[in-house]
């Protein structure tokens, strides 16, 4: 498009491309943004007579791409997997990483937890009663067995078993690789009957099954001593303080008949002191190296003065299971398995409805009428409950739609069908639907997961923000200028609308894109589809929608029935034409529904101030006004920018005759006889500012309420939040988070520095994380659980050993085949050198010691000390949950091979991975959490500096440490986003007072939004700061059609406020509407969390937008607002007596002889037309009210009728 000339330039044939540019620059001050404006609206015109042009290909063209894009939604993917969901961006997602390089992609087991509470609160759980009813639970629940593949998988197949030993006596191993137990950390193993959980089983010649409830370890050891040499396995078992295992525990019911003879209540039968026997803890077999630690089983408890246990309020037994990787690589050529073609993922089959069926049974267990009730859970469980949280509910999104449609349908319904349009709202909603499938498939195609906000929350709220721009334009589209060519009514239409819908549309994405800073995967994911979608809505309203509204029109044009299009109109418009001519003093008469008058219009143009003024001639004396709430300036000749474009106001000047009253209201009646006088203006001198004054009033405490609420927000979101209120589900996690607020967490060592080197700062390390209060200490009695103690001890250990061996005599310097195993063990260490060229030096035996005065390994032993020690003590190592990458070499020991290469130890490679666990206990709210992380943390930092790289690795870190910058992420979002916001409504506007104002409703929405929710108990998680950062955008909803109504208005500022109220009030509570419709059906949503994070928050911001929007921001503009760019004189003086009227129309420059010398007079003709509905039973004659469907029906003076014209559209 060619660029206007500038206004002094002008020829006297010149046209303008924008209908509603010309008049604002030639009314107005000569300002750059009038001109910008002008081209804008210039390339909406141009762009929206093509459409209406060639209509129907761009309806199918749309239908066909936006489908197109559709059906990418085939291939999209659902994430399920909360690290992929939750875990933060950056550094721990980068430590999580490097966790999955080492070890791989899953945890070392699963947990299924059981947790028994009593029914009456605050009953005590430590008696033989309450804990033979967790024993009737627990064993129900171990007892489980679940048919696939045509095998059976109990317990005792898929459990994790720790540091199963490698025996060299094949019997013995076979039989331990039966018996050997799963881990299973219950308060019943301080008592025989722990041992019944335990399924495995072994068969000797001659006795009977061998199961943990009658096996005695030392018995049996001496009893197969004579046939096979056990002396290795008999130290293994010492070590571990295995002892007489589960036969030397009390029994909780003495009078069992299968209470073992050597329980220590067995003869007595007395049932044992439950309190007293579960203080410190229980150990599982191995009292060394499977110690449970009481917070690990009780919860509530109640101690004396003495720190002695008295009782507690609830009990918890964890199952452990392997991984699928785990369980695949077990069974892996298995007899059992190789002929089912054995997979990973038939090995997660498995597990998975194992889990199921465990949690089943064991919340059946026990009866309804019991004192005490069960809660169980499983990994799948919670897998289960996000893959229901993330499925798609058909019947809700269906009924959202018809729910919308039938809004939109019966809201542009009207009484006259040629201007009803309900037709048009259903086809609107149809292709928002379709835009946000399509970019949803969109998403698809880019690889971007889907996730439950995706599924749940996106479809509704893309189609309430979609649904806003189509009320707009169809608002618009029907109230075009009188005389608009039937051509030009899509251009006409786009050019009004297309800024407001652009700023709207470019604001939400902004906000979206910005929402994807926040730094958790399943967020971004969704602010990135929001913004998508909202593209794809944005250009379905610019590019197709405008189809849909020639097709209308075409339906109009031909007097069709709304909706049912193939039957005709009754109602078709009829007028009576009548030549122009001079009212004078006369009214409109009766019955007349088609009023034409020619009037003058003159510009004048001072040559010092470079302003243009337009004067038009008062209309009072042409229909009086029926009603004058604003003090007659509401309905005077001042009106805006649209009014001088010839928007239609024959809809404020009525004739005589009316129609009904429900025929004549609605919202915008509404807006200008009722709510813009009462809010805008004042009845009396004494109250000139009262409304105003009691709106910022309002508001005013609205905001101090809000910031105090913004006081009452607390960071957090517990899966408690997320899960279904009144499912066992939620009673689990409840009870839970009450009584067993524990998380395993590991201090991880990363590679890049010496370990050999580096070990007083590994223990200078451990120390400093252990001191963290949220860290569980370990007893008094107990080492700590690092793999570097359990080495230096085990160290320790074979070296008294060597010590009392040498000692005696049986090692000598030749020899060590008459010591012990653990003797034998430190001579090949001692003669190590760790030189490749001269590996052992005898010389050592007695110069060395394992470990030094200070307790640290010899940096040349290290490595080759970490091979033996994690081949020659299993338990130890899985106690110590080292995970040590890479992994060192197998080496076995034979005390009786003296062969040279026996005595080559391999060294292990250097470590890049290794990790010590810890307990986090007393983490009930996010403060404890965040205070735990930034102590660990800072434990890690100060170890850097001595070299030593590390990182903290678990649950808390996984998914809290969000909260350590969540806020301070907010703040930048939203500031970043006003700022943006600020740019684009300034240079969209061209206004940056407007731009200014904007910004401060959006902000206070902001604000009162945040301190709402602090009111409502909504924590802030990533949830709410995604929601309150596009909160941004979807205000500019609410506020930049007022604002940019208000821009383009003339006279005073309550007059335009009234005038921007009374043209978008309709179409911004419409928006409103459709908006709580789409989000009306989250209220059905069965999780608790989408109703309050997501339902509950949009509709407090949809309300607030709603409210400032249409009260606060149009009392601001009536107060603060910009100063209009049209300016209008009115003067009765000889000087602008209008000349007779041109024939032909048009604008004509002329200088009149009476001006000042600094004006020059621009004259120009404008029709005026009226259109007041026809009374019934009027007679009048039938015609139609639309030029007819071509360009030759056009009356050639029709495009130079108006102040500025433009070229003809040609027809379609």
């Amino acid at each position: 498009m060619a660029r206007p000339p500038p206004l002094g330039e002008l020829p006297p044939g010149y046209t303008s491309p924008a209908r509603s540019a010309a008049p604002q620059i030639l009314a107005g001050s000569l300002k750059a943004p009038l001109w910008l404006r002008a081209y804008f609206q210039g390339l909406l015109f141009s762009l929206g007579c093509g459409i209406q042009r060639h209509c129907g290909k761009m309806l199918f063209l749309g239908l066909l791409a936006f489908g197109a894009l559709a059906l990418g939604l085939r291939v999209a993917i659902i994430e399920t997997d909360l690290e992929q969901l939750w875990v933060e961006g950056s550094r721990v997602s980068q430590e999580l990483q490097y966790t999955k390089e080492k070890l791989g992609e899953e945890a070392a087991y699963t947990s299924q937890m059981l947790i028994q509470t009593p029914r009456r609160e605050g009953e005590n759980v430590l008696t033989p009663e309450a804990l033979g009813l967790h024993l009737q639970a627990a064993l129900t629940a171990s007892k489980v067995q679940v048919s696939l593949y045509g095998k059976s998988w109990d317990l005792n197949k898929i459990c994790y078993k720790s540091g199963v030993p490698l025996i060299e006596n094949g019997m013995i191993e076979r039989m331990i690789e039966k018996l050997f137990p799963c881990v299973i950390l219950t308060p019943l193993d301080c008592f025989w009957e722990g041992a019944k959980l335990q399924g495995g089983s072994a068969y000797l010649p001659g006795r009977p099954d061998i199961q943990w409830t009658n096996l005695d370890p030392e018995q049996l050891l001496e009893e197969l001593g004579p046939f096979a040499s056990l002396e290795g396995f008999r130290e293994l078992l010492d070590k571990a303080q295995v002892g007489q295992a589960y036969v030397g525990r009390p029994c909780l019911h003495p009078d069992d008949l299968h209470c073992p003879p050597s329980a220590p209540n067995h003869h007595s039968r007395q049932a044992p002191n439950v309190a007293q026997e579960l203080r410190g803890g229980c150990h599982g077999f191995s009292h060394k190296f499977m110690h449970w630690q009481e917070e690990l089983l009780l919860g509530g408890m109640a101690r004396d003065s003495q720190g002695q246990l008295l009782r507690a309020e609830a009990l918890q037994s964890t199952f452990l299971l392997m991984s699928p990787r785990q369980l695949y690589e077990h069974f892996r050529g298995d007899y059992q398995t190789h002929d089912i073609g054995w997979s990973e993922e038939q090995a997660g089959t498995v597990l998975q409805a194992w889990q199921r069926r465990f949690v089943q049974l064991a919340q059946e267990a026990l009866p309804e009428n019991a004192s005490q009730q069960i809660h169980a859970f499983s990994s799948t469980t919670l897998d289960d409950i996000l893959h229901a949280f993330s499925e798609v509910s058909t019947a809700r999104v269906v009924g959202g739609y018809l729910l919308m449609l039938a809004y939109a349908c019966v809201t542009m319904l009207r009484w006259d069908c040629a201007q009803s349009q309900g037709a048009v709202g259903l086809a609107g909603v149809l292709l928002v639907a379709l835009a946000v499938a399509s970019g949803l498939g969109l998403c698809a195609l880019l690889g971007i997961a889907f996730n439950a906000a995706t599924t749940q929350v996106l479809p509704f709220l893309a189609l309430g923000i979609g649904v806003d721009d189509i009320f707009l334009m169809a608002h618009a589209f029907t109230e075009a200028p009188p005389g608009t060519p039937l051509q030009e009514r899509t251009g006409e239409c786009l050019q009004r609308t297309g800024t407001s819908v652009a700023l709207t549309s470019i604001n939400n994405m902004v906000a979206f894109f910005m929402a994807a800073l926040v730094p958790i995967p399943a967020l971004r994911a969704f602010s990135l589809q929001a913004a998508i979608v909202v593209g794809c809505n944005f250009a379905a309203v610019m590019l197709v929608f405008p189809a849909v509204l020639s097709l209308d029109l075409h339906r109009r044009h031909c007097q069709r029935l709304d909706v049912l299009c193939c039957f005709s109109s009754p109602c078709s418009a009829r007028v009576i034409q009548i030549l122009p001519q001079e009212l004078g003093d006369r009214t409109v008469p009766v019955g007349i529904a088609h009023l034409t008058a020619t009037v003058q219009a003159f510009a004048h143009c001072e040559a010092s101030s470079q302003h243009v003024v337009t004067i038009l001639p008062p209309q009072a004396h042409l229909v009086s006004p029926p009603s004058d709430p604003l003090g007659s300036e509401l309905f005077s000749p001042g009106g805006s920018t649209r009014d001088l474009l010839g928007q239609e106001e024959g809809t404020r000047q009525k004739a005589v005759g009316r129609s009904l009253p429900c025929a004549r209201w609605n919202l915008a009646h509404f807006a200008r006889s009722q709510f813009a006088p009462f809010l805008l203006q004042s009845h009396t001198k004494l109250n000139c500012c009262f409304p105003q004054a009691m709106v910022l009033v309002l508001f005013g405490a609205l905001l101090g309420l809000s910031l105090y609420g913004a006081t009452l927000v607390q960071d957090g979101l517990a899966l408690t939040d997320v899960v279904p209120r009144g499912t066992k589900e939620h009673a689990f996690l409840s009870a839970q988070l009450r009584y067993f607020s524990l998380y395993e967490v590991a201090l991880v060592t990363q590679g890049g520095f010496d370990y050999a080197h580096s070990q007083r700062a590994l223990f200078d390390l451990h120390q400093r994380f252990s001191s963290l209060k949220a860290v569980l200490p370990p007893p008094a009695t107990q080492a700590p659980r690092t793999w570097l103690h359990y080495y230096r001890n085990w160290l320790q250990g074979i070296q008294a050993a060597f010590d009392q061996d040498w000692a005696s005599g049986r090692i000598t310097r030749h020899s060590y085949r008459n010591g012990s195993e653990d003797g034998a063990l430190a001579y090949k260490l001692l003669i190590q050198t760790g030189d490749a060229q001269e590996p052992l030096d005898f010389s050592q035996l007695t110069t060395r010691k394992l470990v030094d005065k200070e307790g640290l390994i010899p940096p040349e032993l290290f490595y080759i000390g970490l091979t033996v020690w994690v081949s020659s003590d299993p338990l130890g190592l899985a106690a110590s949950q080292a995970n040590f990458y890479p992994p060192p070499p197998e080496w076995l020991h034979d005390k009786y091979d003296t062969t040279g290469e026996n005595l080559r130890i391999p060294a292990a490679q250097p470590l890049e991975f290794a990790q010590f666990p810890f307990l986090l206990h007393g983490l009930q709210k996010t403060a404890d959490f965040m205070e735990a992380i930034e102590g660990a943390r800072a434990a890690c930092a100060e170890a850097g500096r001595a070299g030593v790289r590390a990182y903290p690795s678990g649950s808390p870190f996984l998914f809290w440490e969000q909260y350590l910058g969540l806020r301070r992420c907010f703040l930048l979002a939203v500031c970043i986003l006003l700022v943006c916001t600020f740019l684009v409504c300034a240079l969209l506007l061209l206004n940056p007072w407007t731009a200014v104002l904007i910004v401060l409703v959006l902000a206070v929405m902001t604000v009162e939004l945040f301190g709402i929710m602090g009111f409502l108990g909504i924590k802030l998680s990533a949830i709410p700061v995604v929601i309150l950062v596009a909160s941004v955008g979807i205000g500019v909803e609410f506020t930049v059609h007022v604002a940019l109504g208000f821009l383009t208005a003339q006279g005073s500022r309550n007059l335009r406020a009234a005038r921007a109220l009374e043209h978008t009030f309709a179409p911004v509570t419409d928006g409103a509407v459709s908006t709580l419709l789409g989000l009306l059906m989250l209220a059905g949503s069965n999780f608790d969390f989408i109703v309050r994070y997501f339902f509950v928050v949009l509709t407090v911001l949809t309300l607030l937008g709603l409210l400032h929007g249409l009260v606060l921001l149009p009392v601001l503009l009536s107060i603060l607002g910009p100063p209009p760019e049209v300016v209008q004189m009115y003067k009765e003086s000889p000087e602008v007596l209008s000349p007779p009227a041109p024939q032909g129309g048009g604008l004509r420059w002329s200088v009149s002889p009476t001006r000042p010398r600094s004006f020059a007079r621009v004259t120009t003709s404008m029709t005026v037309a009226f259109h007041p509905p026809p009374l019934p039973g009027a007679y009048i004659h039938p015609a139609s009210d639309e030029p007819t469907w071509s360009p030759a029906a056009t009356p050639a003076g029709n495009g130079s009728s108006n102040l500025s014209s433009r070229g003809q559209c040609p027809a379609t």
